[in-house]
Formats: C-alpha cells, sequence, structure tokens
C-alpha cells in the first residue's frame, strides 16, 4: 500500500510539473534563436569574434573599359544557383604570353577586397595541386565569398572568406588544367613557373596592380608550385610587378613521400587507431614491420629538436613489403569502406559533391551534373564551353613528367624564406594523403638562415577567438619560418576549418603577430 501511494504521489508530483512547464519549442525558428543565443555566449565567454559575411555590389576601382569583359554579374541568381549577391568579380581566360600568337592561356577568377582601405594594398593568389587540379575548387569549397560543399542543397556566403582580408585571385594552372586552353608542354617546375609569371604579368597590367604586396597560397601539389613560383618572382627582381612579400602552404608536397607518408604513416595509425579502429594483429604486423624497414630510426631521428645533422637514411629498406602507407590504406578500407585519406574520420555514405569528386571517391549520384560543366555557368563566369570539364584533369600537365626535385630537399624553398617576409607550412592533422609529421621531419632536415631545422618542436598554443573555436593546435616560428598543425582538419585546411585558415591568413598578412593571442 505504501510504494502505490508512494507511486501515485510521485506519478502527480511529475504530472503537476509538466503541466506548470511549457513544452520545449522545437520549432526550427527558436532552435535557430537558441543556437544564435549560446553562439553569442560562447563568443563572450572566450573573448571570441565574430566575422561579418554582408557584402556590397557596387562597382570597385578594378571595373573599367580594359576589365569589363572579364566583369562578372553577381547579383541575386546571375551566378546559377547562387540565390544571393555576390560581390563584384572579375572571370575569364589570359595568356601566359606577351605574344601575339600566344594560345596558351590560364583562366582566372578575381575578386576585390571586400574589406577596409588597410586590405587594398594585397593581393592573394591561391592554387590549388593535383598536379592538374582547378583552383576552382579553392573557391567554391573553401575560401571564396560563397562556398558549396559536399553533401549540400545549395551554396551559402562564406564568412571566412579570404577576399574579406586581401584582393584575391584564384587561378587554374598549369595550362590543361580546368578551363585552360592549349597544349601543356611544361617538363619541370621552373617551365611553370615561366608560364605564371607571364600570365601574371598580363594579369597585373589588365587590372593595373602594380605595387601591390603579393602572397602567394596554395595547398597539396601547390607544396611544388608555389615554391618554385616564388623563387621566380624574386630572382625577378622587379618590385613593380612582383612584389612578393611571402607564402602560405597547406598540407604541401615539399618533400619525397618516402618522408611525407611512408615514415610516418605508422606513428600516425597508432595516434589515431580510435579513429582507424584495426585489429590488434594488424596493428602489431605493421609496428614489426615499420621496425624492419628502418623507418623508426629515422623517425626519431627527423623529429629530434634541435636535429643531430642531416638524416641517415642508409638503413632503409626499400621493398615492396615497406608500402606502409598504402598497407595501412588497404586495412582501413576494409573496416571503413568509405575511408577518405583527406579526411579520416569521414564515413559511409559518401555525399554527393557539386564538383564531381568527394574526397577520394567520385561524388555524383546518377543523372547529376558537375557545376563548371554546365552551360549556363560557364557563360555566368566568362569560361569557354566545355562539356569536360573536371575538378582534376585527365590531362597530364606535365607530359613527360615532373623534372623538379622537392623544393625542402632542393634548397628552393630554404632560398624563398630567405628572400621573404614570412613564410608558413600549416597541416591538417587528420589527413592522411600527406602526414603533418612528415613536413616536419621535411623542415628539421633543411637549413635556412644558416640553421638546421628547429630548435624546438612546435608547441605553443595556436589559439582561433572566431566563432569560440579556441585552441586549435600548436606553432612555432623560426627565421621567417612558421610550422603550424590544425586540429580536427584533413587535407584541404580552409574547407574542414576556415575560422583556423582565416587566422593563418591574417598572421601572413601581418594583421595578426602572434598566433597564441586570445584577441
Amino acid at each position: 500500500m505504501r510504494s502505490t501511494a508512494l507511486s501515485f504521489l510521485t506519478g502527480l508530483l511529475f504530472s503537476t510539473a509538466a503541466l506548470a512547464a511549457p513544452a520545449w519549442d522545437r520549432s526550427p525558428q527558436n532552435i535557430e534563436k537558441m543556437r544564435s543565443e549560446k553562439h553569442a555566449a560562447a563568443l563572450n565567454r572566450l573573448g571570441g569574434q565574430a566575422v561579418s559575411n554582408a557584402y556590397d555590389t557596387k562597382h570597385t576601382k578594378y571595373y573599367n573599359k580594359d576589365t569589363k569583359q572579364y566583369w562578372v554579374n553577381g547579383t541575386t541568381g546571375a551566378i546559377p544557383d547562387v540565390y544571393f549577391d555576390v560581390p563584384e568579380s572579375f572571370a575569364g581566360l589570359m595568356p601566359i604570353s606577351a605574344a601575339k600568337n600566344e594560345t596558351r592561356q590560364l583562366y582566372f577568377w578575381f575578386f576585390p577586397t571586400l574589406g577596409g582601405k588597410d586590405t587594398e594594398d594585397d593581393l592573394v593568389i591561391w592554387l590549388n595541386g593535383g598536379p592538374g587540379c582547378s583552383s576552382l575548387e579553392g573557391l567554391m569549397q573553401e575560401n571564396g565569398p560563397f562556398t558549396w560543399k559536399a553533401g549540400t542543397y545549395l551554396p551559402v556566403k562564406n564568412k571566412y572568406t579570404w577576399a574579406n582580408l586581401s584582393n584575391i585571385v584564384w587561378v587554374e594552372q598549369p595550362v590543361g588544367t580546368g578551363f585552360t586552353q592549349g597544349e601543356p608542354n611544361i617538363r619541370n617546375e621552373e617551365d611553370m613557373a615561366v608560364q605564371f609569371l607571364g600570365f601574371f604579368q598580363n594579369f597585373v597590367n589588365t587590372f593595373k596592380l602594380q605595387n601591390k604586396r603579393i602572397w602567394i597560397t596554395g595547398e597539396s601539389y601547390a607544396g611544388m608550385y608555389v615554391p618554385y613560383i616564388a623563387d621566380a618572382m624574386y630572382k625577378k627582381k622587379d618590385t613593380k610587378n612582383f612584389n612578393l612579400k611571402g607564402i602560405l602552404v597547406y598540407d604541401p608536397s615539399i618533400a619525397g613521400d618516402l618522408i611525407t607518408e611512408e615514415i610516418p604513416a605508422v606513428p600516425f595509425m597508432l595516434k589515431n587507431q580510435a579513429i582507424f579502429n584495426l585489429p590488434d594483429s594488424t596493428v602489431a604486423n605493421l609496428t614489426a614491420q615499420h621496425q624492419k624497414c628502418g623507418y623508426d630510426k629515422v623517425y626519431q631521428a627527423g623529429l629530434t629538436f634541435p636535429p643531430k645533422g642531416k638524416l641517415d637514411m642508409s638503413g632503409v629498406v626499400r621493398s615492396r613489403d615497406c608500402h606502409l602507407w598504402e598497407s595501412i590504406w588497404n586495412a582501413a578500407n576494409v573496416i571503413n569502406p568509405c575511408f577518405n585519406i583527406y579526411h579520416i574520420t569521414d564515413t559511409c555514405p559518401v555525399p554527393w559533391d557539386v564538383l564531381g569528386v568527394a574526397g577520394d571517391f567520385a561524388g555524383q549520384p546518377k543523372g547529376a551534373k558537375t557545376y563548371f560543366t554546365r552551360p549556363e555557368v560557364q557563360k555566368a563566369i566568362h569560361a569557354p564551353i566545355m562539356p569536360d570539364w573536371s575538378e582534376c584533369s585527365e590531362k597530364d600537365v606535365f607530359p613527360t613528367g615532373d623534372g623538379s626535385p622537392a623544393p625542402a630537399p632542393a634548397g628552393v624553398l630554404s632560398r624563398v624564406i630567405e628572400s621573404s617576409q614570412r613564410t608558413i607550412i600549416a597541416h591538417g592533422l587528420h589527413d592522411y594523403i600527406l602526414l603533418a609529421e612528415g613536413s616536419l621531419m621535411a623542415l628539421n632536415n633543411m637549413t635556412w638562415g644558416g640553421v638546421q631545422g628547429f630548435t624546438q618542436r612546435p608547441a605553443s598554443t595556436f589559439y582561433v577567438p572566431y566563432e569560440g573555436q579556441g585552441d586549435m593546435g600548436v606553432w612555432r616560428e623560426e627565421r621567417g619560418l612558421t610550422f603550424i598543425e590544425i586540429k580536427a582538419s584533413g587535407h584541404m585546411v580552409p574547407e574542414y576549418q576556415p575560422g583556423a585558415a582565416y587566422r593563418h591568413l591574417e598572421y601572413l598578412l601581418g594583421k595578426v603577430t602572434d598566433l597564441s593571442s586570445t584577441k
């Protein structure tokens, strides 16, 4: 009888409370209101900042009789499927030389700065990698004024667009990439740089961009492109047209695969075993093979700070059994059939991607069209009619292969660092195609400013004040070179962690002097 009465009283109490409290409003409007309130509270608590995404569509100073042929109408809907105003921009083809009969042309999309007076003197160049992958991926899914990411229905404004901080141009290059015209004929990175500088001189002349402070940025195979282009610009000794101040490259190809993939692969797997979830027997076999191949000793030496000398590779076994990066990739695909080497936390299903490729998978459902293959899109952005445009070209942009050595061991990157105001190498910690510790080993094996490597391992907190993000990795600067590791980011850092990438650009441009600052 006692328990029955207690149950009755308890039920009555809860019923009364339920009647007294209003039901939680689950409407989209209320959820959005709550999200905004929590967001504001987080910003206040962490001292964070919000980034404006208001656009102005009026003509800029770059619109004139010479540039109006490139002008892109950004009013609502003029760029297909973009149902909001996009700020004034210019796009089209431009030749790689001043020769009258030049048939080779690169495609560009240029956005004048959306920021204030203090942003007008800078010009950022963005290059995607590949080789042969379009920089329109960077514009559309990373740091452009609007983004259309995989798995989303329509594009949205990008509050973290780099156009807030500088004039910026996304360039499809080398010839053979994207909308570019002409037949590829480059043999190495030096040839590539000559063609890019020819294009860039025409671009500067057309838009009257002389004396701008130039910053070259990119990711992946742009780790080859950017240092070689920068080196060529510095050799010109022409600050009127090539006033280069620094570079920023994400998850870069700055050394050979042995350093950037194979040697750090097993340590990467062990650190991320909660994600890989490989069987214990597989982990044990791979760890043993890491030692048999001689990778363990090189790994340890490569990540000793300061380094005790150049890496000794004499004990490394070069055999099929030592392709450990591939072995881990194969094992990961058994556990997760949708394992994405660009972002290891991805799982099935693979999302639809408007650019046709989601990670390392084809991302188009049957019947869907890749955005930049659509004639109405091509017309809107002054691109040639190309039904076969693809994010990464099937045409070899280096017809006989890229004959250039990687920039870190070749001394190219060292020269650029020593000539620059600031050089940044940044790496996402969830990238498996190129590994962060591989980049760090490559830099630690390199001499710049008369000293080899870093005196200490990067350990200072990389702080992002935007959206309440806070601690987002570690960083270190020595002798003009900054290395940054970014938490929870895959290969395309501006896509996976746009707030962090925005902070990197602020630092590159000198708007922020300390990446640990909470301001």
